[in-house]
Parts: C-alpha cells; sequence; structure tokens
C-alpha cells in the first residue's frame, strides 16, 4: 500500500502522522510531501509593478529559500521518525499551490491513500484560506483520510 503523507508542521499534520504509525506494516511506502506556497503569479505581479515604479525590484527569494530548508528539515525529521516504526519512507518538497501540487503528487505517485491533517477552519476563516483537506477529499482520484485533533469544549 502506498500513501502519501502531507505535513505542514502544524499539531494537526502532526495527528496525521501519529495516524500513520498506528497503521504501520509491513508492504506500507509513505511518501511524505511538503508543500512551499509560493506567492501568487497575481501578487506576484502586482509587488513587481509596485516595486519597479519605486525604483527598485523586490525579490521572494531570501524567504522562499528559508522556507524550503525549514520544510527539508521537517520532511526528514518526519521520515525518520516513520523509518523507526519500519515503514518504507521517501520524502519531497515541492513548490506551488498545497491542493493542487498534494492531488498532482497522489497522481503521478499512484497513492492508494492520501493521510492528510485538518485545521478544522470555519466561517469566514474557512471561506478567505480554504481547506486543502477539503478540496483533495473532493478532487483526489484515491481514497483520503481526514485526520482531525478533538475540539476542547
Amino acid at each position: 500500500m502506498k500513501i502519501l503523507l502531507p505535513i505542514d508542521g502544524s499539531r494537526f499534520s502532526d495527528a496525521a502522522v501519529r495516524s500513520v504509525v498506528e497503521q504501520a506494516q509491513q508492504g506500507i511506502e509513505v511518501r511524505v510531501l511538503h508543500v512551499v506556497q509560493t506567492p501568487s503569479t497575481a501578487l506576484e505581479f502586482l509587488v513587481s509593478a509596485a516595486g519597479q515604479m519605486a525604483g527598485y525590484m523586490p525579490t521572494f527569494a531570501p524567504e522562499l529559500k528559508a522556507e524550503l530548508k525549514q520544510a527539508e528539515e521537517l520532511v526528514t525529521k518526519t521520515s525518520e521518525l516513520l523509518r523507526s516504526k519500519g515503514l518504507t519512507v521517501v520524502s519531497a518538497v515541492e513548490q506551488g499551490d498545497p491542493k493542487s501540487k498534494i492531488i498532482e503528487e497522489a497522481n503521478k505517485w499512484s497513492a492508494d491513500l492520501i493521510v492528510i491533517g485538518s485545521h478544522g477552519r470555519k466561517g469566514l476563516e474557512h471561506f478567505l484560506l480554504g481547506s486543502v483537506a477539503e478540496a483533495v477529499a473532493y478532487h483526489a482520484g484515491c481514497s483520503v483520510k481526514i485526520v482531525r485533533i478533538p475540539s476542547k469544549r
């Protein structure tokens, strides 16, 4: 069985990692994926245009480089944990829209299951930020397990 495990370093993705560890068995291959979200094309265009008007061209390179380094460290740490539980693990860091990249990676890798944590956003926050887990569940070509952290009441 091939499990795609998208992570973002949050407690919600930690719950998804724990879920995969709990179902660890022989023959399971896990692909740990972190997607570094790059600024949207529209934002880049606006910032670029404003920068040119002000006489300089801003760049996101230093911030992106730092994010990529953190992403590599995160997938390495998670991969080592999963390997210590006897799982076969490969990892990847991608850049782009997390929703699209997760679905793309699942299709390209022929994943049998995607295990993803949910932030549980509601209302305006859900409307503005969207839900990666919801989009993945809706558009994935394989089964999706959404891991939630129970809310404290």
